[in-house]
């Protein structure tokens, strides 16, 4: 009401054991508000990118009315946590100006009490005038031979299984796979809130990361079996590739579809650039250049790309965390969060298009680019410390090399759209280091990479914690 917002609201969840009561909270809460909602029958699960891509569908088709979203989920975290996602009508993550005032006054009812909070029972909400049940499988999975070429895959014959590590996917990829025909193997398509079936991560934490080895080894056990295997976190917003040679490095795989996609989407106009996050590898930048294409580097999160994929100056956006998203066929948006689901579909288009699997074109890529070395970091830092890292400005600097070789770059806002990093990012020829300050904990990341070999990529680890040491003992640098 407050901003205007007068279409339906998509509500979605995941399959962590707190989404369920949240998502029936959600929707008592909006019918006694009058709220207009759609949601995916009594308790089933909704993936993040499939909320974006209904936001946009519907507001695509009208203009007067403006429709929103809400995604309960805390992406790939442990099974004790939960999140709540708010999508305005953009589709993509809500900005801090937004958050910022949902935080707010959800504190303010919190300490009335909840008092001034409407609700009705479940059993009436759920048969209320605006609340309406909504199949987001079927719209969403007839409309990807817009963004992929499904038939191409299909006629590839390839062996693919599908991990939906207990997540929202899992209703999905069956449906998708009778639809174009696809030999699709799904596992772990099981909704366990305790997510038992998990290998723990590397900390000894069950946590649903497709990007990571550890997390990763029940698919990976499946690696020679098929021709490709992919998975996804429980709300499907990132993307994990196996492929015989194991799981591939997530910026390895970003830069890989980046050369694909520019070479194979010939609708894709010329001005239709190439977007990345600041901590996102270099190796984006150097495949970007022999492309032709301009580089759009933002900060990090996602809630960057939104403008970019509305005006078209960007195609392709993605973040080493495994997050991208890109542009349809005819160089229509598809969606503005990130979408795991396109992404690992992707892969098999890569594999059936070329016959290689990603992997071996990655090797292709450091043949003609270089190998790069990439690493990240968390270092201890106090809450003073953080604050003169975000606070550093580049007029006080005054070193001229990093590892060796002479400083090209030192800034504090991207490039791309001006906006703060948070911290900040130093560059050469043959590598940079990023460090930003942790929002929920008493650390610092590093980001470093190196386009000469592991001992040049330790250099400029060392050099780079030299440099935010005296940042953080205010000393002139």
């Amino acid at each position: 009401r407050h901003t205007g917002i007068n279409g339906p609201l998509f509500l979605g969840m995941d399959t962590h054991a707190l989404s369920a009561p949240a998502h029936r909270s959600a929707l008592e809460v909006l019918a006694a508000n009058g709220v207009e909602a759609r949601f995916h029958r009594q308790d089933q699960v909704t993936p993040t990118p499939v909320i974006s891509f209904s936001i946009l569908e519907f507001n695509a088709r009208h203009e007067k009315i403006q429709a929103d979203g809400i995604v309960i989920t805390p992406s790939h975290n442990p099974p004790e946590d939960g999140g709540f996602k708010y999508n305005p009508p953009h589709g993509g993550p809500a900005d801090t100006d937004i958050t910022d005032w949902i935080e707010k006054r959800a504190n303010e009812l919190i300490l009335e009490g909840l008092r001034e909070v409407k609700k009705i029972p479940y059993t009436r909400a759920c048969v209320a005038e605006k609340i309406r049940e909504f199949d987001y499988i079927t719209p969403y999975i007839k409309a990807l031979p817009q963004v992929l070429d499904m038939h191409r895959i299909a006629a590839s014959s390839l062996r693919l299984c599908a991990d939906a590590l207990g997540g929202s996917a899992g209703p999905f990829w069956e449906p998708l796979a009778e639809m174009y025909k696809l030999r699709l193997e799904v596992v772990n398509a099981c909704h366990d809130p305790s997510f038992s079936f998990m290998s723990v991560d590397k900390d000894g934490k069950i946590r649903m990361d497709c990007s990571s080895p550890w997390a990763m080894a029940g698919l990976l056990a499946h690696k020679d079996d098929f021709d490709l295997c992919f998975g996804n976190d429980p709300d499907a917003d990132r993307h994990g590739i196996v492929t015989p040679a194991g799981l591939m490095n997530p910026n390895h795989y970003l830069a890989v579809c980046v050369d694909y996609l520019f070479r194979n989407r010939p609708r894709w106009k010329d001005e239709y650039g190439v977007g990345k996050t600041v901590v996102t590898s270099a190796m984006l930048d150097r495949v970007a250049a022999t492309l032709k294409r301009h580089l759009y580097e933002v900060p990090v999160g996602f809630k960057w790309f939104v403008a970019p994929f509305l005006s078209g100056s960007c195609a392709f956006g993605g973040e080493e965390s495994a997050g991208a998203s890109f542009l349809r066929m005819d160089g229509r948006t598809w969606s503005t969060d990130k979408d795991g689901i396109i992404l690992n579909l992707l892969a098999a288009e890569i594999t059936a298009s070329t016959g290689k699997s990603p992997d071996i074109l990655y090797e292709e890529l450091t043949q003609r680019h270089g190998v790069a070395y990439y690493a990240r970091h968390d270092a201890p830092a106090t809450v003073e410390q953080k604050q003169r890292l975000k606070k550093f400005s580049p007029a006080a600097f005054k070193v001229t090399s990093l590892a060796g070789d002479a400083i090209t770059g030192v800034f504090t806002h991207a490039p791309g759209n001006g906006a703060p990093v948070g911290g900040l990012k130093i560059s050469t020829r043959n590598g940079w280091f990023a460090a930003r300050p942790s929002g929920t904990e008493d650390i610092y990341k590093i980001y470093t990479e190196s386009f000469i070999s592991p001992d040049h990529l330790d250099a400029v680890r060392h050099d780079a914690e030299e440099l935010v040491a005296d940042i953080f003992n205010c000393k002139v640098v």
